[in-house]
């Protein structure tokens, strides 16, 4: 038995399979008689709160903005490790998922804003321009050896930028408010890990707990507390020394398994409980609507297509190693999976309970649309990775 949930566990597709359960459940749950009760789990408050310290927050938000902050964290240390010694330690390499991340971005926030100019949604064209990381790399890990290990790094790192992206949009374009005195307390503090890194300092005690106080001035400065996991990671030394196993691997083997089993999966039930109300259906012919579902299915692997072209045709980048035209069109459809950062620019976009449902549902519908035509179209022009390496 211990044998078969370890080879489980180790399995490239099992995070993928347990999300996607989890999914089930989750908009199984919320429109059953248990529903109700689901949401007020996810509405109790938990922390401490005082005169000084602000730490009591919903269930919901502990689980997005806290527990993510370390699959952030695990994410922020694999980019690095890439950056530094892997498939974008070369400027050409690293340059083609930040260029993608922009198309991605900005050619759905177009379509949305072009469909919906002079309407009352005009203001959610932010929604289309956000990838679901946690969604996006668990369905790319399903397809294992079939894809090339640099487009699952090229994916992730596109996630991150496009993620990076739609926070800076939230913190501009929806944010009520920038605390600038929080945000210089967390600069502060990674300037001090920063420091920390070059002195050779290696126990991870001495990044980990001032990480928690980044955290911490990062979610009150206004700007999404996710982000405070990456930067945290990118302070963290990758250098050897002797035998010993560098503080970046040990930090990332440490964190994979209860992130992928744990934090991920919760991430997911809190945040696919949506309600089907009357007037959805409706909703998705809507402009609402279709420039959800063409920003995200259309807008995403466009904008990431026609980037990587022009990288390539202006020699500022190179393919992912191994990959084809129609797998970065596989990727831009998984990019296309919205999910919780697109609900939440929704939430912030308007006020009117409908209009949010119909979103919500239009993002459902969108990203299960992308991430299934994705897996689909890698699997099958997908070739083994030894074959790839064959050929190259």
């Amino acid at each position: 038995m211990l044998k078969i949930l370890k080879n489980f566990t180790q399995s490239p597709t099992s995070g993928g399979i347990i999300l996607f359960i989890c999914v089930l459940i989750s908009l199984t749950v919320a429109n059953s008689p248990l529903g109700a009760s689901f949401e007020n789990i996810l509405n109790t408050p938990l922390g401490l709160e005082t005169a000084s310290v602000h730490l009591r927050y919903t269930t919901a938000l502990w689980i997005n903005d806290g527990l993510m902050a370390i699959f952030f964290l695990l994410v922020g240390l694999e980019i690095k490790r890439e950056l530094v010694s892997g498939e974008l330690s070369t400027p050409r390499q690293a340059l083609l998922p930040i260029l993608c991340a922009f198309g991605g971005a900005l050619v759905p926030a177009g379509i949305y804003f072009a469909v919906n100019q002079g309407t009352e949604t005009a203001s959610g064209w932010g929604i289309p321009m956000a990838t679901d990381i946690a969604f996006a790399l668990a369905v790319i890990a399903m397809l294992g050896k079939r894809v090339p290990a640099s487009l699952k790094v090229f994916l992730a790192a596109l996630a991150i930028v496009d993620d990076l992206i739609a926070i800076l949009v939230i913190a501009i374009f929806y944010s009520a408010e920038l605390h600038t005195i929080y945000l210089g307390y967390a600069v502060a503090i990674l300037a001090l890990l920063f420091i920390f890194n070059r002195l050779g300092i290696r126990s991870l005690v001495f990044y980990l707990i001032p990480g928690l106080f980044v955290w911490y001035f990062v979610h009150h400065s206004g700007i999404h507390a996710t982000i405070a996991g990456v930067l945290t990671a990118m302070t963290i030394p990758l250098a050897t020394k002797g035998q010993e196993e560098p503080p970046l691997l040990k930090l990332e083997h440490a964190l994979t398994t209860p992130v992928n089993f744990l934090i991920v999966p919760l991430f997911a039930l809190a945040n696919t409980a949506i309600r089907f109300e009357e007037g959805m259906l409706e909703g998705l012919i809507s402009p609402l609507g279709i420039g959800i579902i063409v920003g995200l299915m259309l807008g995403k692997p466009v904008g990431v297509y026609l980037m990587t072209k022009l990288a390539i045709l202006l020699r500022i980048g190179s393919m992912p190693h191994g990959a084809s035209w129609a797998q970065i069109i596989g990727v831009g459809l998984l990019a296309g999976i919205g999910f919780t950062m697109s609900i939440f620019i929704a939430l912030l976009s308007f006020s009117d309970t409908l209009v949010i449902a119909e979103a919500k549902f239009s993002i459902l519908v969108a990203s299960l649309l992308s991430g299934v035509t994705g897996y689909i179209l890698l699997s099958r022009v997908a070739t083994p990775s030894n074959d790839n390496e064959k050929k190259t």
